[in-house]
Order: C-alpha cells, then sequence, then structure tokens
C-alpha cells in the first residue's frame, strides 16, 4: 500500500475516506489506533494507504476535490 495523506485532520482524513469510498478504491487508515490511545492531543497523524495500482487513480480523485496540497510524494 502506499501512504497517499498523513494528517491529524481528522475532517480532512473523513473527506478523502468517502473520497476513495465513493470511486470504490480499497484504501486503509493507518496509525488509527495509535492517535486513539494517545487521546485527543492530536499530535499522532494518521495516514490515508491506497493500493499501490490504484494510486495514480486515487491521487487525481484527491486533486479533484482540492486536497492536492496534502497529497505526500
Amino acid at each position: 500500500m502506499i501512504e497517499l495523506i498523513r494528517t491529524n485532520d481528522a475532517v480532512l482524513l473523513s473527506f478523502a475516506e468517502s473520497l476513495m469510498k465513493d470511486a470504490g478504491i480499497h484504501y486503509l487508515i493507518a496509525d488509527q489506533g495509535m492517535s486513539i490511545l494517545e487521546g485527543s492531543l492530536g499530535m499522532l497523524p494518521r495516514r490515508l494507504m491506497v493500493d499501490a495500482d490504484r494510486q495514480d487513480e486515487a491521487r487525481q480523485i484527491l486533486r479533484d476535490a482540492g486536497l492536492g496540497a496534502e497529497l505526500r510524494l
């Protein structure tokens, strides 16, 4: 899996998840358990991961939605 977004912003992550669901792209939110363990401080970022074979499509969807600046290289 390829990391597309790393963020502490729950709203941004939720929006990106919704876009992936709507497009039928399998994704994983990594580090969600660690984020919960640290409490509500929001210090540990969570990562949106997608299958490598769908990363180009996922990146384009996120760019089209105005999230291009959030994408990891």
